[in-house]
């Protein structure tokens, strides 16, 4: 699944990516005695993470290694070293570079290609990990669901809670981009503010992702909770642009013309699989069934636009309470990614 270029620049670049307002990393390259590249391994520093969560934690990403586990120990010394120098007390990734970007390795589900802003690695590198001295600290779960109705149950529990709660689910309203973004944000801030390695974003990072987001988004997939005028949950799912994105070859133009940006245009006519991104209630309206009405009305417009399947991912191994709710769906779980960690 060839990623566009011209995103893995942007990632990278210091000028452009909102996360080296505040955050550092040094980028290493390995290569063989003839000159090949064989590896690549980014040290991140993120400071905004140490301060949120009280701890001294190091990062590494952006990890990518042939099948040679003294490459991959060169690697991880490599990034290892420079975070010690920064008086880090622990190694933890991947994270690319943080953990509201692309993160973990895949360990399970090599059968299945990646959705939308999901990583990829080949099977080997678990392996490569592990004989680095990198061990578990936490896995992100993926599910699947197809298109089939939801049971009685659910409908009739989510009618339920819709009516008791006098809640109102409206879809995202691109002419109040502004707004809309503002009002996601305050749901992602205060529902995922006790999750396992979340960190807040910036004004800055925030906004950069959902404009990032906009070019790619179907707005029928996206589905606001609100209670009065106050909004208390959100539902965010993309068509599977990784469904497209092999016609491109990583590239939106050749020679000056907009060959790529053209076939992919095309490509994504096709589109008939969605991941759903985000799904969150603020603490205090949960418990109460939201998650459910949000679910039900993300797979009826998903029906309506002939969307046959959709990728929940990723939510950890341990948020008993989400993972609760898509199993009672009928979702099946399908990939596993890890973040793995070693002490400096």
């Amino acid at each position: 699944m060839p990623p566009l270029r011209s995103e893995c620049r942007r990632l990278l670049d210091r000028g452009r990516n909102p996360f080296f307002a505040y955050g550092e990393a040094e980028l290493f390259m390995a290569r063989s005695d003839d000159g090949r590249v064989v590896g690549r391994i980014a040290a991140v520093d993120n400071p905004r993470h140490n301060d949120f969560h009280r701890a001294r934690d190091g990062f590494f990403g952006q990890f990518e290694c042939v099948d040679d586990p003294a490459v991959a120990q060169d690697l991880f010394e490599a990034a290892a070293a420079w975070l010690r120098r920064r008086g880090l007390n622990t190694m933890m990734g991947p994270v690319n570079f943080t953990t509201n970007d692309e993160c973990g390795l895949l360990v399970d589900g090599f059968d299945a290609p990646p959705c939308v802003l999901m990583p990829y690695n080949p099977p080997h590198y678990p392996a490569l990990l592990e004989a680095g001295g990198l061990t578990k600290a936490k896995d992100l779960l993926a599910f699947e669901r197809d298109g089939r109705p939801y049971d009685d149950r659910i409908v009739r529990i989510a009618d339920s809670v819709q009516w008791r709660h006098r809640l109102r689910v409206r879809s995202l309203d691109l002419r109040d981009f502004n707004a809309e973004t503002a009002r996601i944000k305050h749901i992602y801030d205060h529902a995922w503010q006790e999750n396992w390695g979340f960190t807040p974003m910036t004004d800055k990072e925030f906004t950069a992702l959902a404009r990032r987001l906009r070019k790619i988004a179907d707005p029928s997939l996206v589905h606001l909770a609100e209670v009065g005028d106050e909004p208390v949950g959100v539902i965010l799912a993309l068509p599977d642009l990784n469904q497209a994105l092999p016609v491109a070859h990583g590239r939106l133009t050749r020679f000056g013309l907009p060959i790529g940006a053209a076939r992919l245009a095309r490509a994504a006519r096709r589109i008939d699989r969605a991941r759903c991104v985000l799904l969150g209630v603020v603490a205090e309206f949960r418990g109460r069934g939201i998650e459910a009405v949000l679910m039900r009305r993300l797979h009826e417009a998903g029906v309506t636009r002939s969307y046959r399947g959709i990728e929940l991912s990723w939510c950890l191994e341990d948020n008993h309470a989400i993972l609760r709710t898509i199993t009672a769906v009928g979702a099946t779980h399908t990939k596993t990614y890890r973040i793995y960690q070693r002490s400096l």
